[in-house]
């Protein structure tokens, strides 16, 4: 007995219907990343692992899917190391390349490279899939787009602002009116660290914060006590736990700490912009727990949530860099970028009913199909619809009536354009409204009037 055929777990397969909403999305977010000046690169699906490894953490590193070597290259794993059970560096022996985890690092591998022939700051945008070997679960994918838009080459804060802006504006745009953007800064988090002594193990610190959006924090505070001996763990907890904490009460902290002063001064040149301005059509909110675990996040981080849905996780995330391009010998390029969450985007959107009904058209008109005599009268008519932006569908074949109205309505078109022997002689053409029931005759001659009675849609 033969077994229905599937896709890897963790992959999907996308049907029309669902295509044309996730290019509704799409279309919004280029057409805004045009708007705030950023240009469209790509870059390939695999890099080398060099590129890749040691740029996310541990945790990243891990999750990365590596490609076998090919041809002769296979015998140089290292069998040794196998036997010896020292996986990653038989992995290592055996695979050159790896599917990339994110879009940030190819980016900066892409600048370092083209250096020459770009001009700075560089803004650039990128929709593109990732990979990443992680357990699949609801709004968690292990292939899945990502949509990024980043500055390299400036180290103002005007692009904090500037992306924070064109978050809003996307997801306004997208319907959106309970989004809160969540910002903190790594030297805060770093001033964090040496606050409690834990200051020679920062990113082990940063990762296990990173925890506090999905576990208790009693958690995350043991945690921190068995990696790091003799931490303060109580003034952690402290600060932590206070729900009022602000970035005034925590210049009182930092006193002693000029790179987390710094940081606090940065968000608070942002947020005070921000208030000024008085255009951002969602909230902003200051979140000392926000951490965002990717070690190459050296300055402001950002990541954006929905109010009224916590379960779905985070639909957007990005922040400033400013050594990332150095890994690839070009130093002192600051960078920042944001990167929006296409797939979690679109199941908010489906849960919220947000995506517009005329999504739900495959096309705006089905020609109905009486036989190739008439279909050849009417190719004329056919073509001047396409030409002014109708999606028109030529029946295939002459079968009953009923069975090609049964397959508009399933495809929810607006009209059924019919010519048959009596239509044909009068050199007419019948309009029906597929959604009303009404019908109306026009002259095939008189194009504009037939365009006029298709504008209920």
């Amino acid at each position: 007995m033969s077994k229905t055929p599937s896709n890897p777990k963790g992959t999907r397969d996308f049907l029309p219907s669902e295509l044309s909403k996730r290019n509704y999305i799409l279309d919004i977010l280029k057409k805004n990343f045009q708007l705030f000046g950023f240009s469209q690169i790509e870059t390939p699906a695999l890099e080398k692992n060099t590129t890749l490894l040691g740029k996310y953490g541990s945790e990243g590193d891990r999750l990365i899917f590596k490609i076998l070597n090919s041809g002769d290259k296979v015998k140089k794993a290292d069998l040794n190391a196998l036997k010896k059970n020292k996986l990653l560096e038989f992995t290592n022996s055996i695979s050159e390349k790896g599917l990339r985890y994110d879009l940030t690092v190819p980016l900066a591998r892409f600048v370092a490279q083209h250096q020459n022939d770009i001009i700075f700051p560089f803004k650039r945008f990128q929709i593109q899939n990732v990979w990443r070997a992680d357990r699949p679960q609801h709004g968690r994918f292990q292939e899945f787009t990502q949509c990024d838009a980043d500055v390299i080459g400036s180290n103002s804060i005007i692009q904090e602002i500037e992306l924070i802006k064109l978050y809003d504006k996307v997801f306004t745009e997208l319907g959106f009116n309970d989004i809160v953007f969540k910002i903190n800064h790594r030297l805060i988090l770093k001033g964090l660290a040496d606050y409690i002594g834990a200051e020679n193990k920062l990113n082990d610190f940063i990762s296990i914060i990173d925890k506090l959006d999905k576990t208790r924090l009693d958690l995350v505070i043991k945690e921190i006590k068995d990696l790091i001996e003799d931490v303060s763990v109580s003034k952690l907890k402290n600060l932590l736990e206070d729900k009022t904490i602000t970035i005034d009460k925590l210049s009182i902290f930092f006193i002693d700490f000029p790179e987390a002063k710094k940081g606090l001064n940065d968000l608070s040149s942002i947020l005070e912009f921000i208030y000024l301005d008085n255009s951002l059509n969602n909230e902003i909110r200051f979140d000392l727990t926000l951490a965002r675990g990717i070690n190459y996040y050296t300055g402001t981080i950002i990541e954006v949530s929905s109010k009224s849905n916590s379960r779905i996780g985070s639909l957007g995330g990005g922040g400033r860099y400013d050594d990332l391009t150095t890994l690839f010998n070009m130093k002192n390029t600051s960078g920042v970028g944001i990167s929006f969450g296409l797939d979690r985007i679109y199941l908010l959107m489906e849960e919220k009913n947000l995506f517009p009904e005329y999504l739900e058209n495959s096309f705006d008109i089905i020609i109905i199909n009486f036989g190739i005599k008439y279909l050849k009268k009417i190719f004329p008519v056919i073509d001047m619809f396409r030409k002014n932006n109708k999606k028109v569908f030529v029946y295939p074949d002459e079968v009953k009536l009923n069975k090609q109205f049964s397959y508009a309505n399933k495809h929810n078109a607006s009209f059924a354009i019919i010519m048959g022997e009596d239509e044909f002689n009068k050199d007419e053409i019948l309009v029906k409204n597929l959604t009303e029931g009404s019908q109306l005759i026009y002259p095939i001659s008189k194009l504009d009037s037939i365009l006029l009675g298709l504008k209920r849609d």
